[in-house]
């Protein structure tokens, strides 16, 4: 039974968050969160997609704007190089599972029918949604987190995490709980910003192989 006697917005996903079920069950609750502002604004809650058996699973910041109108991650074009990063890394992209720690696009719109520009999220947002990754990490029990970019580390790691210092290693830290093994490397969205995007391809791609390597 999912609890929302919590004041909408108290930034805690908590009483939304059912307390049994499966990715399906969580998905439908998560359509409903009101944790935090940022459901005001979106389209839609953006949930994780992928199998619940999946042995590796990808948590990047945020729905972007693509993703928060079709209600998917990863379906713009960080999502399709970040498809071919794995898929070059010896990784199917089709047997991960691929979440945010945020599931709601937040943006700066300059007035209505602009261009909607990304925003990250703070602290208190991070955390508010952080039942959500902890019920899904429950669920599909992965053998490897891959960490795209500072605020999925910050999500998960904790506010001091550098992505600079730690990228393409192995770390085991307990999260949520449980004790999980990670690889942090940068966002897809990174390397379409970067002035040299072929050498920031190749890194992405040099830190998956290690994730490869890290699931055997």
């Amino acid at each position: 039974m999912v609890r929302t006697e919590a004041p909408e917005d108290a930034y805690t996903a908590e009483p939304f968050v059912p307390g049994r079920g499966g990715l399906s069950a969580l998905r439908k609750a998560a359509a409903e969160c009101r944790g935090c502002p940022l459901h005001r604004e979106a389209t839609q809650t953006v949930f994780g997609e992928g199998s619940k058996d999946a042995r590796v699973m990808l948590v990047g910041e945020q729905p972007g704007d693509q993703e928060d109108r079709q209600g998917k991650p990863f379906v713009g074009p960080a999502g399709r190089l970040l498809d071919r990063a794995l898929a070059e890394a010896g990784i199917d992209p089709a047997e991960a599972y691929v979440t945010n720690a945020v599931k709601h696009f937040k943006f700066t719109q300059a007035e209505p029918r602009k261009r909607r520009i990304h925003k990250a999220p703070n602290l208190r947002e991070m955390t508010a949604c952080g039942p959500w990754l902890a019920a899904e990490l429950a669920v599909v029990e992965p053998e490897l987190i891959v960490v795209l970019g500072a605020t999925a580390g910050k999500a998960l790691l904790g506010s001091s995490f550098r992505v600079t210092q730690v990228r393409g290693t192995v770390l085991e830290e307990e999260i949520h709980g449980r004790p999980e093994r990670l690889v942090p490397t940068v966002h897809p969205s990174s390397v379409l910003r970067a002035d040299d995007r072929e050498a920031a391809y190749r890194g992405l791609v040099s830190d998956l192989k290690v994730a490869a390597q890290a699931l055997g």
